[in-house]
């Protein structure tokens, strides 16, 4: 049997949703216009990094190929010339949303129909009978916040006096969200974790997609910054997942893909804090993974990291130190194992606000023996846990086709 990695580079998104008007995102691109921006100086940023994007090792894959079957022209800096070495296209969110949940349930075959509940963006954003219960079941003197924010700035302007009040911040975005940040120390993590519980029953109601909690350190001296203890409550998936039909082989859920999915068939969880670190887990399990066996990765930092807070130069810098690491998984993959890489919407730094962007998604599949070339435009992202199901053997899934 064969062996699967299939990496989620969170929000690199290639542009052209046909549905994009409909969110607001009409004419956003993330790699576009990080591309764009690199070759016009707005990439440049002194001792990180300067000029166009490189990204030559995904190029050849077909990644700038991809980009242009979704956005009609290839970004600068991905032209390669021949053949790619990889097979490459690009996927149609179908799901009603443009958040995490819904981009990887499809991607593992799972399209969600219905949309889900959002809070709206006025003050305060949250019910009041919401708010209310949660002070009195999470025992809080009461919340910071109530409003749509970015979750850096919120922390930057309400540390200090959630540190006073010991009042957790509470906020909300565009995506289907309760997130609470509370000081790791003083509010204490594990009481972090348990108002998030809390919140996830209470927001059951409200269909809201995940409650995250949002952990800090610092004060208002040297500043606040954010940890790697973040954590996502997920409602689980309504139907079958390709992990469902993995369960019994050997899995390996990498980053936050286990809270994605409420830890539902995600076989061995391994948190990592950060795109390297999260790369360098996956790569060590894939190395001892039997055979049938499927790693299935998220590397955040793109989204969270750089395009919620519209970082483009922190964008490009974080897309090459990724490329410059496919040699490393060239060198993992042995005949018969198939590496396939994708993401689950846009997070264009280029646009306005600082939500995610609805966008469709790069195919890039390679590995010993995997047939290079063009796999066309995917009528869902679906078609990614079909073609990993088909390659391991495993039953068909109930949405999606295998383009093999």
């Amino acid at each position: 049997m064969a062996r699967a990695l299939l990496i989620v580079l969170d929000s690199v998104g290639i542009g052209g949703a046909p549905d994009a008007a409909a969110y607001g995102d009409a004419g956003a691109d993330t790699l576009g216009h990080i591309a764009e921006g690199c070759a016009g100086g707005a990439g440049d940023r002194a001792g990180l990094r300067s000029g166009r994007l490189r990204l030559p090792h995904l190029a050849t894959l077909g990644l700038g190929l991809a980009a242009a079957g979704a956005s009609g022209r290839v970004p600068p800096g991905l032209e390669i010339a021949g053949p790619a070495r990889g097979a490459w296209g690009h996927a149609v969110e179908t799901a009603a949303g443009k958040d995490t949940p819904s981009g990887h349930w499809e991607i593992a075959g799972l399209p969600m129909r219905e949309p889900w509940g959002h809070f709206p963006d006025t003050r305060p954003a949250f019910p009041e009978a919401l708010t209310r219960a949660l002070i009195e079941r999470g025992g809080i003197p009461g919340i910071l916040g109530d409003c749509h924010a970015a979750g850096a700035a919120i922390v930057a302007r309400l540390g200090a006096e959630h540190l006073r009040t010991g009042r957790p911040i509470c906020y909300t975005s565009a995506d289907s969200v309760f997130q609470i940040a509370a000081h790791e120390e003083a509010f204490g993590l594990e009481r972090l974790y348990d108002l998030c519980r809390t919140a996830r029953a209470l927001c059951d109601d409200y269909r809201i997609g995940r409650v995250i909690a949002r952990p800090f350190l610092g004060d208002a001296e040297t500043g606040f910054r954010r940890t790697g203890n973040r954590r996502d409550f997920a409602v689980a998936p309504p139907g079958e997942t390709l992990l469902d039909l993995a369960s019994g082989r050997a899995v390996v859920s990498v980053g936050k893909i286990g809270d994605i999915f409420a830890h539902r068939s995600t076989g061995r969880e391994v948190k990592a804090a950060g795109n390297r670190a999260g790369l360098d887990a996956a790569l060590a399990a894939f190395h001892d993974l039997p055979e049938g066996g499927l790693v299935f990765l998220n590397l955040v930092d793109f989204d969270t990291e750089y395009g919620h807070p519209r970082d483009l130069p922190g964008y490009a810098a974080a897309l090459e130190a990724f490329d410059a690491r496919i040699p490393e998984i060239d060198a993992i993959l042995r005949p018969g194992d198939l590496c396939l890489i994708t993401a689950d919407h846009g997070n264009d730094p280029t646009w306005t606000g600082t939500d995610h962007t609805r966008e469709q998604v790069p195919v890039l599949a390679f590995g010993p023996g995997i047939p290079a070339g063009p796999v066309g435009r995917r009528a869902s992202l679906s078609d990614i846990g079909a073609t990993v199901a088909r390659h391991l053997g495993l039953p068909k899934l109930a949405a999606g086709h295998a383009w093999w």
